[in-house]
């Protein structure tokens, strides 16, 4: 009588299910083994308890390079078809952005008057009105542009108004500044002229004047005394006695 099936499902006790792991352990370890020498595959074998304790089997000589050839032939395959996809993505986005950009070269031609043979009625007055529209979007730019114009200038000339009267206002005052020192010195002037008295001539030049009349009187006498001189030996010897000396 054979062995009935075995339900798979998580062993309660700890002992038995700490068995059946070293147990099963083994035995996948051995299978792994002889699955490598006898059909010379390269098996690599790595398993983790539950306590996190770990056990590995592999057939190289290195566990990184088994490792790096799983991961070059999973990882590398989606990574071609990552590339492939982005490729085929990138240029339907190259065949839109090409249609895109070819209208838009045939609607400016268009509003440039260029091409339009082939254009219908419909398409003729829908054409018609863009360019009304576009006409007053730039009308209305423009008008709004020197309006914005003039108010700068207004406000420039206001600004030079400002500094105009602030200047002339300057002016002004110096100009009546000037004109009260003038008539200052207009005032000093008449009442100089109107009391002479009180500012006293110059002593030196009537000393200079006195000195030379002294110095005239001297040079007057000595002449006399000359003159008498000369006289007296003529008077003697005449004997005539001059009237003055009577």
């Amino acid at each position: 009588m054979g062995r009935g099936k075995v339900e798979l499902k998580r062993i309660e006790n700890k002992i038995n299910r700490q068995v059946t792991f070293a147990k099963r352990r083994n035995g996948l370890l051995k299978k792994a083994y002889e699955l490598s020498v006898l059909c010379d595959a390269e098996v690599a074998l790595i398993i983790f308890s539950n306590r996190g304790k770990l056990y590995e089997f592999c057939s190289t000589s290195s566990m990184n390079k088994t490792l790096g050839r799983y991961h070059r032939c999973s990882y590398g395959a989606l990574e071609t078809g990552q590339t492939d996809r982005d490729t085929q993505s990138s240029y339907q986005e190259y065949i839109k952005l090409k249609a895109k950009v070819e209208a838009l070269q045939q609607s400016q031609r268009h509003l440039l008057g260029e091409e339009l043979g082939q254009l219908g009625t419909k398409e003729l007055e829908e054409l018609e009105r863009q360019l009304d529209s576009t006409l007053r979007q730039v009308r209305s730019t423009k008008t709004q542009y020197m309006l914005d114009q003039l108010s700068d200038l207004q406000q420039k000339e206001q600004e030079l108004v400002e500094i105009n009267k602030a200047l002339r206002n300057k002016l002004e005052e110096n100009d009546v500044r000037i004109q009260s020192q003038w008539e200052a010195a207009e005032r000093n002037n008449v009442a100089y002229r109107s009391h002479p008295a009180e500012h006293p001539p110059d002593h030196g030049v009537f000393e200079s004047l006195e000195c030379n009349n002294t110095m005239h009187m001297g040079y007057n006498s000595a002449m006399n005394d000359h003159q008498m001189a000369s006289a007296t030996p003529t008077q003697n010897a005449s004997g005539v006695i001059p009237g003055w000396m009577l």
